[in-house]
């Protein structure tokens, strides 16, 4: 595309793609007027079993009552969806011929929702089509998709922003999703009040993906290092590498991490912390959303993907669950201590906001700083020491790199490339935090 040679034809140009956003405590009371304003005729509100019988679903729920709208409700969402939970809401999607989707939930409700909407307009392709390679065959989305409604109850994946969908692919025993800009919401309908009836440590997990979204987007290689440049723009992927707007959102988000994680976790009726760090997953998702991440998301999939038995306080499942933030944190001390030595001073800059005091601090101890003010953090908020604690050992670290290998979507956006080796040592180094 330029007619200047780019360096290693490395990409030239970024680009902003986000939902629309309303935030406001009770703004979820709007969502049938929202419906009424689309025309909408036959809905598809998708949620899981769980939230089914809480607040938020009922105040859409109320809402939707109240405007007189057509809907059907699918409460089948798995909590970390598989390729065959994303298939039953297809297929549920495809035979409903809905005309709109409200999500109302967690990453997993809307990423499932983002799936179905995007099969449904388009009936005849095959699943594996839109998957990201080298999983799937990542082909550009081109139908036009109906209005997608989303309501997050929890605050961590920022979903509601992204145009990212991810699973677990059974066979290969391993994480993966789709990624396009078509899919992302129409709008994300952000209610600080359905925080409210979250549990300790769902607040904790989810606030650690808020964490680690705005760390790996900051770090991320910057865009216009990152190749190939695409030959058209619609090959230009979802996660471009670090842009000057999405470091403005990445740093923003941390900053509010910083001040109110801690208060929103310790304090179920601190109104104030919840509703920022609500505010702070949207911010992070606009971030990571465009800049994407790279080495703790890529190997948190297979420490998701290859549990075994652990099971965690405060989720209501009847499977094995390495909750999304707790896979992509436990790595966090040894990623940044690793990628630190490319672009030491925004490790640094983390660090601070983190709360480290810098002021004698030397460039190339930026990772060591990073890597002990995160250690710091989590054992304050009793995260589990490491991946010791939630059930692997040495003996998977074969396993958990082989499963690493394939999400190069992701770790190709490392500032650092990392070997086979690399990525062993990272997994062992994580194996026990304290």
């Amino acid at each position: 595309v330029p007619e200047r040679p780019t360096l290693g034809n490395t990409d030239y140009a970024f680009e902003m793609a986000i939902s629309n956003i309303r935030y406001g405590e009770g703004v979820t009371k709007e969502i049938g007027m929202d419906l009424q304003n689309l025309g909408a005729r036959r809905v598809c509100l998708m949620t899981d079993k769980n939230l089914s019988k809480l607040p938020p679903v009922n105040a859409v729920l109320n809402s939707l009552a109240k405007y007189g709208i057509n809907f059907q409700m699918y409460d089948n969402v798995r909590v970390e969806p598989t390729d065959q939970s994303f298939l039953d809401a297809i297929k549920f999607a495809k035979k409903g011929e809905f005309d709109a989707y409200v999500a109302v939930g967690g990453g997993s409700v809307i990423d499932t929702c983002k799936a179905a909407n995007l099969y449904a307009a388009s009936p005849t392709s095959e699943f594996l089509d839109y998957v990201n390679a080298p999983i799937g065959k990542g082909k550009p989305v081109t139908v036009p998709l109906k209005p997608l409604i989303a309501v997050p109850t929890t605050s961590g994946t920022g979903s509601e922003t992204t145009g990212v969908a991810i699973f677990d692919f059974k066979e290969l025993k391993v994480k993966t999703g789709i990624a396009s800009r078509a899919i992302k919401p129409t709008l994300g309908i952000i209610d600080p009040l359905h925080t409210l009836s979250m549990p300790e440590r769902i607040v904790a997990n989810s606030g650690f993906d808020v964490l680690c979204h705005a760390l790996e987007s900051y770090t991320a290689l910057p865009y216009n290092m990152r190749s190939p440049c695409p030959s058209n723009p619609i090959n230009r992927p979802a996660y471009q590498g670090s842009n000057p707007i999405s470091d403005v959102w990445a740093l923003h988000a941390l900053r509010i991490v910083a001040k109110y994680l801690k208060r929103a976790i310790r304090n179920p009726e601190d109104r104030e912390a919840r509703a920022n760090m609500h505010l702070a997953s949207a911010f992070a998702g606009i971030g990571f959303g465009n800049a994407g991440v790279h080495l703790c998301h890529g190997m948190s999939y297979p420490i998701s993907g290859l549990v075994k038995t652990y099971k965690p306080k405060d989720y209501n499942v009847d499977h094995p669950l390495v909750p999304h933030g707790l896979s992509v944190v436990l790595t966090s001390p040894a990623v940044f201590a690793f990628t630190a030595q490319i672009h030491p001073e925004r490790h640094l800059e983390a660090a601070e906001i983190l709360g480290a005091d810098i002021r004698t601090a030397r460039i190339k101890d930026a990772g060591f700083i990073l890597a002990d003010t995160l250690r710091k953090f989590l054992f304050d908020l009793n995260v589990d020491d490491g991946l010791a604690a939630i059930g692997y050992s040495k003996a998977d670290i074969p396993a958990l790199v082989k499963g690493t290998l394939p999400q190069e979507r992701v770790t190709k956006l490392s500032p650092r490339p990392q070997t086979e080796e690399d990525l062993s040592a990272l997994f062992e180094a994580s194996m026990k935090l304290y």
